[in-house]
């Protein structure tokens, strides 16, 4: 009897959970807007500027909480947290247009020079710079907006731009002005214009400049080799001259006083009694002792008489003479 009692229980709660389940799962699926899917069934959610700090159970209802500073919840919603508010970065390009609160996100919009590139909810997240310039050749066509970049337009023929300005610059026309074509003009340089034969005269000068140049060049070369001639015949000649004084200076003797020019030229002549010139005998004796000369050629004396006599200081040397008497 208590088994059949007990398997009666059993099924009874096997029936009620059956129910549960099926009447939750209807519900989940079924949720009002103002509500949000959980575990335990619907729950309501909670208003703009709020989030879900705890969900509702059977016994109570969903707990929501204020957004903190810098975030926001824009609608309702079963989020346990607030989206970050943007920031406008100037650095970015970017300025405040709308600021952030708790029920709305922050709104930017482009400083000046700059323009969109990812727009979002009547507000621009990201940007680019102007082009401040166009390409050598091209011109502004337009300048940038906050929408979008500075239009470039290339310039037709005859014309020309450096990419600066706002419209092309006509070629000039270098024959009506009476000047001769130099350079023609491309799309980003003007005609280049001169006078009539100044290109033939700057060639002649640059070819005269040549000339001059390799003139000078050679010149120099030329006076180098002729300064470098002198220079080795100077020295050549001052080495001659030195050896030829080497080979004749005579050697003297370190033994005595240099001798006298008596005593160098041994052809010295005297003169007898009788005028007759006779050679001075060699000696070696100097200047500065005492010499007398006496031949015995005195037609009175000795006519025939040969022999000299030579006295220096004291002894007596003789000699005979190389010519005879008269």
């Amino acid at each position: 009897m208590l088994f059949f009692i007990l398997e009666f229980i059993f099924k009874i709660y096997l029936l009620l959970f059956h129910i549960y389940y099926i009447d939750n799962a209807t519900a989940s699926a079924n949720c009002r807007q103002a509500e949000c899917s959980t575990e335990e069934g619907c729950c309501p959610t909670c208003p703009p500027g709020m989030y879900v700090s705890r969900l509702c159970t059977g016994f109570r209802s969903t707990s929501c909480a204020s957004c903190t500073e810098g975030t926001f919840q824009d609608g309702d919603n079963g989020r346990e947290q607030c989206f970050s508010c943007q920031h406008c970065d100037a650095g970015l390009g970017l300025k405040v247009k709308r600021s952030c609160s708790s029920t709305s996100d922050a709104v930017c919009e482009v400083l000046d020079g700059f323009f969109c590139i990812d727009s979002r909810r009547g507000g621009c997240r990201a940007t680019q710079r102007h082009r401040l310039s166009c390409s050598a050749g091209q011109y502004i066509g337009q300048r940038g907006t906050a929408d979008k970049d500075t239009e470039c337009l290339h310039c037709t023929d005859g014309t020309f731009s450096n990419g600066t300005s706002t419209s092309c610059q006509n070629h000039t026309k270098c024959e009506s002005e009476g000047l001769k074509l130099m350079r023609p003009g491309t799309d980003s340089t003007d005609s280049e214009c001169g006078e009539p034969g100044s290109h033939a005269g700057l060639v002649a000068g640059l070819v005269i400049a040549g000339v001059i140049g390799m003139a000078s060049i050679i010149g120099g070369i030329f006076l180098y080799k002729k300064k470098r001639e002198k220079a080795n015949q100077r020295r050549d000649t001052k080495s001659e001259t030195q050896e030829l004084e080497n080979e004749t200076t005579p050697l003297r003797s370190t033994d005595g006083p240099e001798p006298t020019r008596d005593q160098q030229d041994p052809t010295t002549t005297m003169e007898n009694h009788n005028g007759v010139q006779s050679p001075a005998p060699p000696s070696s004796l100097s200047h500065n002792g005492s010499v007398s000369v006496h031949c015995e050629d005195d037609p009175i004396v000795s006519p025939s008489s040969d022999e000299c006599t030579i006295t220096v200081n004291g002894p007596s040397v003789h000699f005979k003479r190389e010519n005879g008497a008269a």
